[in-house]
């Protein structure tokens, strides 16, 4: 004889006890425990005090009574304390009518009397099968939600006492609250992810996901699939149906980080996109709505792109309902100590260091630096500080910024100079590794390879 798989603990609700006696044996087979009381006064006791799945309610309990309120009353009653908890109504011929309305009060279902053992077998587990799918459903949602709230925890680095940077936290505070497309340009380093976490934060949509995209590493040919998705066998390498960012992004924010690095083709593409509001996975027919806040940023002048024939008018147009310019950090020296004193706070901490302050000279010393990687630079400046500091106070030797050319003097140079000789720095530092490069840039690998290329490093 096969052995039959218990599962699911079931209490039965009944004022006769013959019907009790009678079900606990039957049902004593299929469920790991089976708990009988005749008197439902007991019901809150028992399922505050017992992981119940499944509750058998009977809907009259006074002699003579017929109406089924009691049972909808106790029906309500087990909802407003455990939800979750299925229940499912045991009735006569006569209660058919309450006992349906009962199902629109929460009741998973109902089962006559007298009834047959495997109808009634069947509508129990049917009843057990609904709340662990509830539940699984349930913990989804959980993990989604903590999911969110982990990729959007607040981390805010924002640091400033600056007019400019006063100025910028007011306009994202402003911003913020609407669902207006906004473009943060400024040059590598200054924070414009940050500042696009901060209006995503600060936003109605702050519960949702924002999906960052960096469009520097995204190649021409996977460009499609990468935002738009795409279905199973919908060309070589598509093993298994895809989602695409921009779906991914719906009721949240999408960030497109460098936008200037899309091509011509790529920008018709995605402002179709823009323009509809919908999203036709490759391989599909089918239109995808989509509810997203657009922020993008940008290192580059898209403004002389677009009088160069390098970027679409109307895209720039579509991009930047509002823009926020970050200055480098060059242009806003009064915050350099305060950053700094943030990054040895929190590396001290990493790295179980006493260093609690920084040396006046040491301070006058980042002051004069010129930071042509900005805020980025300061921050694994100040790290590689703690590292190296051995009491409680760093030094200017402690800082590591003995190159001639990294002290601000007279010497004018061009961004794209100041871009090359950061890029030199780090390849002469890290040459074994140039994810490690990469990384310490705040760019992808494909980016830092074209930088390379255009530079003859």
């Amino acid at each position: 004889m096969e052995e039959k798989i218990k599962e699911g603990r079931l209490l039965i609700v009944d004022d006769n006890k013959s019907v009790l006696n009678a079900l606990r044996l039957f049902l004593k087979f299929y469920f790991l425990e089976v708990i009988t009381i005749s008197n439902p006064n007991s019901l809150a006791h028992e399922i505050e005090g017992s992981d119940i799945d499944v509750i058998l309610l009977d809907m009259n309990f006074k002699a003579g009574e017929s109406s089924g309120n009691e049972g909808m009353y106790w029906l309500r009653e087990i909802k407003k304390r455990k939800a979750d908890i299925e229940v499912v109504m045991f009735t006569a011929y006569g209660d058919i009518e309450t006992a349906v309305k009962a199902t629109h009060e929460g009741a998973a279902d109902f089962v006559l009397k007298p009834w047959e053992n495997e109808k009634l077998l069947a509508t129990l587990k049917a009843a057990l099968k609904l709340r662990k799918s509830n539940l699984t459903v349930g913990h989804l949602m959980k993990r989604e939600r903590d999911l969110k709230a982990e990729m959007n925890r607040d981390e805010r680095m924002i640091i400033g006492i600056s007019p400019v940077m006063k100025h910028i936290l007011d306009l994202v505070k402003k911003v913020a609250r609407t669902d207006a497309n906004v473009l943060i340009s400024g040059e590598n380093g200054t924070g414009k992810e940050l500042i696009a976490k901060e209006i995503h934060r600060q936003s109605e949509r702050n519960n949702e996901l924002l999906v960052a995209v960096d469009l520097g590493s995204v190649s021409e040919t996977l460009f499609e699939s990468e935002m738009f998705g795409h279905t199973k066998g919908s060309f070589t390498s598509a093993y298994e149906e895809r989602t695409g960012k921009i779906t991914l992004a719906n009721k949240g924010t999408l960030l497109l980080d460098e936008i200037g690095n899309l091509s011509m083709h790529l920008q018709s593409k995605l402002l179709n996109v823009l323009q509809n509001r919908v999203v036709v996975p490759v391989g599909s027919n089918k239109e995808f709505p989509v509810d997203i806040r657009l922020i993008s940023t940008t290192n580059k002048n898209l403004i002389q792109m677009v009088q160069d024939k390098a970027f679409r008018q109307d895209l720039l147009y579509r991009i930047n309902t509002i823009q926020i310019e970050l200055p480098p950090l060059r242009k806003r020296i009064e915050d350099i100590e305060i950053l700094a004193d943030f990054f040895i706070s929190k590396y001290a901490v990493k790295y179980k260091k006493n260093c609690v302050r920084i040396h006046p000279k040491a301070i006058e010393r980042l002051r004069r630096y010129e930071w042509p990687g900005n805020v980025r630079e300061l921050q694994h400046t100040m790290e590689k500080a703690v590292i190296l500091c051995e009491g409680r106070e760093i030094s200017p030797a402690d800082l590591n910024l003995n190159q001639p050319y990294h002290i601000l003097t007279k010497e004018t140079l061009t961004l794209e100079e100041m871009e090359k000789r950061t890029i030199l720095n780090e390849l002469k530092s890290n040459s074994q590794s140039l994810s490690i490069v990469a990384k310490n840039l705040g760019i992808s690998r494909t980016t830092l390879y074209k930088k390379m290329k255009n530079y003859g490093l």
